[in-house]
């Protein structure tokens, strides 16, 4: 089987997917949470829907299908590269009865370019103006645009993770839910990774994003929306992981919890006092 283009390179990086087990079901995640989305590349294969995850989007286009719909990719974009199969047809006569038929026969793959949803910009996609503007109004949305994480919603069903933060490659906070905690909780995710680089175990790492979540919408007047009560619980089935109290395992992260609050609230006081800017 040929590899024509970059598809041999393409093609690598299904392969390598395989060797970072620990890795892999974090990248096919997505691909069930957005099963049901009416967007073009639900309908590719299970490997180019991969390539998509690894690549750190849920929803990639080419530049035609982006410009229908009045978007275009921004300045500087890197292209995530899918296969595309080469098939050719051919004409086969039968020798019995001198029937002449065609055969679609597939002798390589081809590597296409597409485009992440969060290198583009322009118009809204459709069904999502409300949630779009959700977003913009969220407090302190300014600090992630500013770390070059990109903030996003997602259908969320089930069992589904009401969000997540997305450091490897293209970065983003993912929402399943119209809700401050989940969006303050990701958000002390990506200062945690600024400040860290995520050293220790999950549990720990939940357990400063959920009391740092608290302490940021406590500090910015946010009360109803911290949900201390949900947030200790939440923090308790972390601490019986780590086999502590979940007074102990506050105290023992919560320096590393106020660091990252610090890191948020810097940022967007840095932010405010930059000099506005004014097209001309």
């Amino acid at each position: 089987m040929k590899m024509y283009g970059r598809a041999a390179e393409t093609a690598q990086r299904i392969v390598d997917a395989f060797r970072e087990p620990e890795r892999l079901p974090k990248a096919l995640a997505p691909l069930f949470i957005h099963r049901k989305d009416d967007v073009p590349c639900r309908k590719w294969s299970w490997h180019n829907q991969l390539l998509a995850a690894l690549a750190g989007t849920s929803d990639a286009r080419g530049l035609r299908q982006w410009s229908a719909l009045g978007r275009k990719v921004k300045r500087g974009s890197k292209a995530v590269w899918i296969l595309a199969p080469c098939v050719k047809v051919v004409r086969e006569t039968d020798a019995a009865t001198g029937e002449e038929s065609r055969r679609s026969i597939l002798y390589g793959f081809r590597g296409v370019p597409v485009f992440a949803v969060e290198d583009t910009e322009g118009k809204s996609l459709p069904g999502n103006e409300r949630l779009d503007e959700w977003v913009r109004g969220l407090p302190l949305v300014e600090v992630a645009e500013d770390w070059g994480i990109h903030v996003d919603t997602y259908s969320h069903e089930g069992r589904d993770p009401l969000g997540y933060y997305r450091f490897a490659g293209r970065k983003a906070i993912m929402l399943g839910t119209e809700n401050l905690a989940t969006w303050a909780h990701e958000l002390v995710h990506a200062a945690d990774e600024r400040l860290t680089k995520f050293a220790g175990p999950p549990a720990m790492l939940e357990i400063v994003a959920e009391l740092g979540s608290a302490i940021l919408l406590e500090t910015l007047g946010h009360s109803h929306e911290a949900d201390l009560g949900g947030a200790h619980d939440y923090i308790a089935r972390y601490a019986e992981k780590e086999k502590k109290s979940p007074v102990q395992a506050c105290s023992d992260v919560l320096d590393r919890a106020c660091n990252c609050v610090a890191l948020i609230l810097d940022t967007a006081e840095s932010l405010q006092q930059q000099p506005a800017t004014h097209a001309v």
